[in-house]
């Protein structure tokens, strides 16, 4: 067996280990900076909740791939605008970002050059749900890509949602290091904890003919979100979602894989509560927790790789630089 190890920096930090392209929509790199002004009220952060889902949108389907039948008078939109900003200071260029990342999702398309100051503008959701998104995300400290249900990552835009973990710059790297295995693109692998699916899209896009990628997730929220995600980008011929936890569904290739990739949780259970509440009060802790000494699940992983692997099988897995 060939390990390939993705040392990343701790959830906690959130600083992209590289530059990262323009239209990453990154969680904020650290706590937002307090203010004297009004407007540090909305910045303050709240006692957290006890069910963080229970402000979950009522329609789970990311913004951007709703229909735009919501008109809005321009002066209405220019209205709502005025108050989201007024709800941040300055001093937080990011969520100024969000403001008109939010806005574009929302929208059809960009105003025409001909069109009118007074045309109404057709909207994915009711303004009043828009209003209700952007406070949950300044006051409730929830994360952007939860409020619009998606994530740019790699060249593809991810759905994503509450109960499911926001795929990061730095699990990228994974995908290299797969695509780095001579004749990877005809084997057979899993992905174990496959959260959103990301990581199996983005190598299933990459593989031959005979290339397979079972991802693999103990949370029904991910299966779904993970089956969305195959069939935005028509790789359904390429992966298999399996519901359970990790080697459990894969009683039928034992000896069969090539490959397992993961990105387990690796978060010491006692640095849990150092997580900025972006991640900490929302994020699943599923996804996180990593056990007293961050390794509990990759020594876990590591003890069944053998049963699943063929000869000279690859395990290419991300983990912290710290443990």
């Amino acid at each position: 067996m060939t390990v390939l190890s993705l040392s990343s920096r701790p959830l906690a930090s959130l600083r992209p280990s590289r530059p990262s392209p323009p239209l990453h929509r990154l969680l904020c790199s650290k706590p937002l900076a307090s203010s004297s002004s009004a407007s540090a009220f909305f910045l303050t952060p709240p006692t957290p909740r006890s069910d963080p889902t229970s402000t979950t949108d009522s329609d789970p389907t990311p913004l951007f791939l709703r229909p735009a039948t919501y008109p809005v008078p321009a002066a209405a939109l220019a209205a709502f605008r005025r108050r989201a900003s007024a709800l941040v200071p300055p001093s937080a260029p990011h969520l100024h970002r969000h403001l008109r990342w939010l806005l574009a999702d929302a929208s059809s398309s960009s105003p025409s050059p001909s069109s009118s100051d007074d045309e109404p503008a057709l909207l994915r959701a009711p303004l009043g749900d828009l209003e209700a998104m952007w406070e949950r995300h300044v006051r409730d400290r929830r994360p952007f890509q939860y409020v619009v249900g998606n994530e740019h990552w790699r060249d593809m835009v991810v759905a994503v949602r509450e109960g499911v973990l926001i795929p990061r710059p730095e699990t990228e790297g994974v995908v290299d290091m797969v695509r780095g295995v001579e004749g990877f693109e005809d084997g057979w692998w899993a992905d174990l904890g496959t959260g959103s699916g990301a990581i199996a899209v983005a190598v299933a896009r990459e593989l031959g003919p005979e290339g397979k990628v079972l991802a693999v997730d103990v949370s029904e929220v991910a299966v779904q979100v993970a089956r969305l995600n195959v069939q935005r980008y028509g790789v359904q011929d390429k992966v298999e979602i399996r519901h359970g936890s990790w080697f459990e569904p894969l009683e039928d290739v034992k000896g069969k894989l090539m490959g397992v990739i993961s990105n387990p949780p690796y978060i010491p259970t006692d640095d849990l509560p150092g997580l900025q509440p972006e991640v900490g009060w929302h994020e699943p802790k599923l996804a996180l927790d990593g056990g007293k000494d961050g390794l509990e699940h990759l020594l876990h992983l590591c003890e069944g790789l053998s049963s699943v692997l063929k000869p000279g099988g690859f395990f290419v897995f991300e983990i912290s630089s710290v443990l």
